[in-house]
């Protein structure tokens, strides 16, 4: 590497004292001569041009400190003192080029930045080519929405398994951070059921529909599994409330509260387990027999338990509009049932009740025995 004698002399005068421009230019020049020979220069060389480029940026406006991060940003070997200065610069017009790019910046480096600098600061660095799991952790607990969403996007970043959580639970309230979330390969599998049990359908669909055909096959196994967990888990939440309807409903018969006022307010509040379970008992019915009448979309199925249990109509009006939040029967519909049920004898309620009662006795036997 040679310095020629003119420009030795240049450097001596800006630094000591040049005008702005002047200044501007030999920092134009100095960084030409290292970009020219960077390929060939060894670390001691390099040293060389970061002293005095050092020197030179001591005393320079933003806009040319910008372009020089430009220049710098990308090459392999720049001179690690200035880029460090330049990567930690409050204005991130400077700082950007080399945070994005600059091979210079150990992650040690970026995690202290990310630690102490603008939103600005970290969107730079979460565009970076590679990221460690110790730089995404920071970015994750401290990025908003945009770094968040562009370093989940970066193919190149790692995160730990307490980032992918940190990512699955923000998106729960985020569905293109979740659509983000679930494009990636290297999310725990535990977590992207996770993520997927609590997606909406609309999600799980156009993650499909993006999908590559690798990571397709995978969401559609793990959305298998999902749905025997959903159904698993309703079942579990029904056992649980049902059983908790029929221990209400037996202390309310035991304390002599059970009656059919009790019977209209479980329909008006839409209580669908309490109001079976009280049906039954009124009807002296299996529960498991109501739970299907009550269900059925033939109005016959509800009228003849109602009748059996010697219900007024008021209250048997409740019980059909009740059975599901936001049923309601038209009033045409309402008004063919209550002339049905007017003229249903109380008799024929219980013998075709007793009937359904002995069916079901025998489908339930034949299917334990199975």
């Amino acid at each position: 590497m040679e310095v020629s004698g003119s420009l030795i002399a240049e450097l001596e005068d800006a630094i000591q004292g040049g005008s702005r421009d002047k200044r501007v230019e030999t920092l134009r020049r100095v960084t030409d001569l290292f970009l020219c020979d960077a390929d060939r220069l060894n670390e001691q060389q390099i040293g060389v041009f970061d002293d005095v480029l050092g020197c030179l940026i001591n005393k320079i406006e933003e806009k040319a400190l910008a372009e020089l991060s430009r220049r710098l940003g990308p090459v392999k070997n720049a001179p690690i003192e200035v880029i460090q200065r330049l990567a930690r610069d409050d204005n991130v017009a400077v700082a950007e080029p080399v945070l994005s790019q600059s091979p210079r910046l150990s992650s040690k480096d970026l995690v202290e930045i990310a630690t102490t600098k603008s939103q600005a600061h970290l969107l730079a660095i979460s565009g970076r080519q590679h990221l460690d799991v110790s730089v995404t952790d920071v970015l994750l607990n401290r990025g908003d929405q945009q770094v968040v969403h562009r370093v989940v996007a970066n193919a190149g970043a790692q995160f730990s398994e307490v980032g992918f959580a940190t990512l699955v639970r923000r998106s729960e309230q985020d569905e293109h951070l979740a659509e983000k979330v679930g494009l990636r390969l290297d999310v725990p599998l535990r977590l992207l059921r996770q993520l997927l049990l609590r997606a909406s359908e609309a999600v799980r669909s156009r993650l499909l529909a993006v999908a590559g055909p690798e990571i397709r096959d995978h969401i559609q196994r793990v959305l298998a599994t999902v749905a025997e967990d959903i159904d698993s888990e309703a079942s579990i939440n029904r056992e649980e409330d049902d059983a908790q309807a029929k221990r209400l409903v037996l202390a309310m018969r035991d304390n002599n509260e059970l009656n059919e006022t009790a019977l209209l307010e479980f329909a008006r509040a839409k209580k669908f387990a309490e109001l079976t379970a009280a049906l039954a008992l009124l009807c002296t019915a299996p529960f498991e027999l109501m739970v299907n009448l009550l269900q059925s979309d033939h109005r016959e199925a509800v009228l003849i338990p109602c009748k059996a249990a010697a219900l007024e109509w008021p209250t048997v009006r409740a019980i059909l509009n009740g059975r599901a939040a936001g049923f309601v029967m038209s009033d045409h519909d309402l008004e063919q049932a209550r002339f049905d049920y007017a003229k249903l004898a109380p008799s024929s309620a219980q013998r075709v009740l007793r009937f359904w009662q002995v069916r079901h006795t025998a489908t339930s036997s034949s299917a334990t025995r199975a």
